[in-house]
């Protein structure tokens, strides 16, 4: 088992997870990141470094010496719409990171991770190397992977991990929304389907991480693992269950032809200004569009995950208010005379 594991993009969502799941487990952890984190559990070891800095990167991987590495620091934001040298560290990144590990003896294996988006929403490939992505960011993890298995992983022992739609406490402020939608009343259903889609608990890919590391070459090396909760999750049930949790009204439920309408109401209202209305057209197609993969696989490799969904839906909605009561003692210490 590996002992000494370098992570890239430690101080992200998923990053501040695999720490300490891993740092649980009896390892030593070095964090690599272009910024620091606040959380409590810190990195045994932590350089500030950009990855697409390749001469930096190379020396902070030679100079710990890591017995494996996994890689997530990445541009994951979908709000590149016109050059995809806007997703540097997608491409320029992995690169630089494929001659840190050449360079460095120590290093034994690598996690490399992608994305789902390498295909549409929706689209399931048949195999690895199927792409057909529909944004600059699919299109920039397409060429992660490509990077990746043109030079070989380094020389090492190497997989490629694609993440799905990942939650739970500590998200971003952009998932965030949804829960400050359901909170406020604002949340509604698109139609009665249940909507079963590929999420995973943060929890349980910190787990499924770890996990690779782990595993036996035969079973990983040169292949692709999608990172998912084993069973789909019905949007419908879990934005409920999330409902019950953050002390919300019940989610009310639109026919699917008012939502459609107004959907397009915010397709005229991005169109004439207000770029930021949070339900349109993209929206709802994202919200109707089911995706399940299948996780036998990796379920296989990896091993029964953690946590339930139900525990991980608790603890996402106490964390998420333990944000409010302290945004709101900031402002009563703010408002103090």
């Amino acid at each position: 088992m590996p002992r000494r594991i370098l992570v890239t993009g430690s101080a992200g969502f998923i990053g501040r997870w695999l720490v300490r799941r891993l740092k649980e487990e009896g390892r030593t952890v070095i964090g690599v990141d272009r910024v620091t984190s606040d959380d409590p559990v810190q990195p045994d070891e932590f350089i500030i470094c950009n990855i697409t800095d390749r001469d930096r990167l190379i020396e902070s991987v030679r100079s710990t010496a890591p017995d494996a590495v996994i890689h997530l620091a990445a541009r994951t934001d979908l709000n590149e719409t016109r050059d995809i040298r806007g997703y540097a560290a997608n491409i320029d990144g992995v690169r630089n990171l494929v001659r840190a590990v050449r360079q460095t003896p120590s290093v034994r294996r690598v996690v490399y991770t992608s994305s789902q988006l390498v295909c549409r929403v929706g689209h399931v490939p048949r195999a690895d190397d199927e792409y057909c992505p529909d944004t600059l960011y699919g299109q920039s993890k397409v060429l992660t992977e490509q990077i990746v298995r043109e030079e070989r992983g380094g020389d090492v022992e190497w997989c490629i991990a694609r993440p799905t739609t990942a939650w739970g406490p500590h998200m971003s402020a952009h998932y965030q929304s949804m829960l400050r939608y359901i909170r406020s009343g604002r949340y509604f259903h698109c139609g009665d389907s249940k909507l079963f889609k590929s999420y995973v608990y943060v929890g349980n890919i910190a787990h499924q991480f770890a996990r690779l590391l782990d595993a036996d070459a035969g079973r990983i090396h040169g292949r692709t693992f999608y990172l998912s909760d084993y069973s789909p999750t019905s949007l419908r049930d879990y934005t409920a269950s999330l409902a019950k949790h953050l002390g919300a009204k019940p989610i009310p439920t639109l026919p699917l032809p008012i939502a459609r309408m107004l959907a397009r109401i915010g397709d005229g209202l991005n169109v004439f200004g207000l770029a930021q209305f949070p339900f349109n057209s993209f929206r709802l197609r994202n919200i109707l569009t089911e995706y399940v993969f299948d996780m036998s696989e990796t379920e296989q490799v990896c091993g029964p995950v953690p946590y339930g969904r139900e525990e991980g839906i608790e603890q996402t909605a106490r964390w998420f208010l333990s944000l409010d009561q302290a945004a709101l003692a900031q402002s009563d210490r703010e408002d103090a005379p």
